[in-house]
């Protein structure tokens, strides 16, 4: 839920910035143009239909307060506007929770680490492996339980063999791994002219 209104927030505010963008630079250019001529504010206005928009409203607003089942719909309406605005401020303001890499925990705590931090030793300890010249690493925990998932990406030159790149550095992250319950997945890739170590 918590994830859906995050997605769902950054989607409308990248809408809406894109909407603003393109108002602001068609008033910014029909302001160029003075008094009421089609190249101007007023010339905008008609343009986009902002004298049928206002009797339209005038409508809607005399329709609503006649009552009747127009009132029921604009009623429903807003109310689901309200709980979007709801869903959206969830989504902008709700913390978001690091999940851990637990090492142990028994009924005095636990004991964990953040995935940044099981990333950069799981880099350090990959990038001794002979023949891995930069690495990218990501980390997964579990929701709940202990360990959770490593995958790196480890760059090689054409003279290395990507195999024993592999196990090598599968060999090298088992202090890491074994003590994280982490199941690790290495990737040997060949590596970029000018590739920096990560």
């Amino acid at each position: 839920m918590i994830l859906l209104a995050r997605i769902l927030a950054r989607l409308l505010t990248f809408l809406v910035l894109v909407a603003l963008a393109i108002a602001g630079a068609a008033v910014a250019i029909f302001s160029i143009g003075g008094g009421s001529r089609t190249f101007s504010l007023p010339g905008l206005a008609d343009l986009i239909g902002l004298p049928a928009l206002r009797d339209d409203v005038g409508d809607l607003l005399e329709a609503v307060e006649a009552g009747g089942g127009i009132a029921t719909v604009t009623a429903l309406g807003a109310l689901g506007a309200v709980l979007l605005g709801l869903l959206l401020l969830i989504g902008a303001f709700a913390p978001r929770r690091e999940r851990l890499v637990v090492l142990a925990q028994d009924e005095h705590g636990r004991l964990a680490a953040r995935g940044r931090a099981i990333a950069h030793v799981a880099a350090a300890l990959a990038q001794r492996t002979r023949g891995v010249t930069a690495t990218k690493v990501k980390v997964r925990p579990r929701r709940r339980a202990r360990g959770g998932k490593l995958r790196i990406k480890a760059s090689h030159p054409r003279t290395a063999d990507p195999a024993r790149v592999r196990t090598d550095t599968q060999s090298s992250l088992e202090p890491l791994t074994g003590a994280f319950g982490l199941s690790a997945r290495v990737e040997p890739e060949l590596g970029k002219a000018g590739k920096r170590v990560q």
